[in-house]
């Protein structure tokens, strides 16, 4: 049960969210979870300070998941995600923070896990 949450500074077309949303889907699995379970928010063309510095490409990613993952991988994902935002959208990993979120409880369907 994980969820992306991304912020970006970036003003993204409508394909530009759809080919984040599946790089987040790819990227999703290296938490072992799959992405049939995942959920996606984006927010883009957010105000976005680093430093006292308003960021003209940077990103904030809060990475929720049902139950927690082992910190090396928790590693593998940060350098995944940076990766993949500085290929794709020009953002450098030192304008990005991405931060991880275990959940003990998750409610899906009207029960939860």
């Amino acid at each position: 049960m994980p969820f992306i949450d991304a912020k970006t500074t970036l003003k993204l077309s409508f394909e530009q969210k759809e080919e984040l949303k599946s790089e987040f889907g790819k990227l999703i699995t290296t938490l072992n979870k799959p992405e049939s379970y995942l959920m996606v928010g984006i927010e883009d063309g957010c105000d976005l300070w680093f430093g006292g510095k308003k960021l003209e490409k940077g990103a904030y990613i809060a990475v929720s998941l049902l139950g927690n993952a082992p910190s090396d991988l928790y590693n593998r994902m940060t350098g995944a995600i940076c990766a993949m935002l500085l290929e794709k959208y020009g953002i450098p990993g030192d304008s990005v923070y991405i931060t991880y979120h275990p959940v003990s409880d998750w409610g899906w369907n009207g029960s939860n896990f």
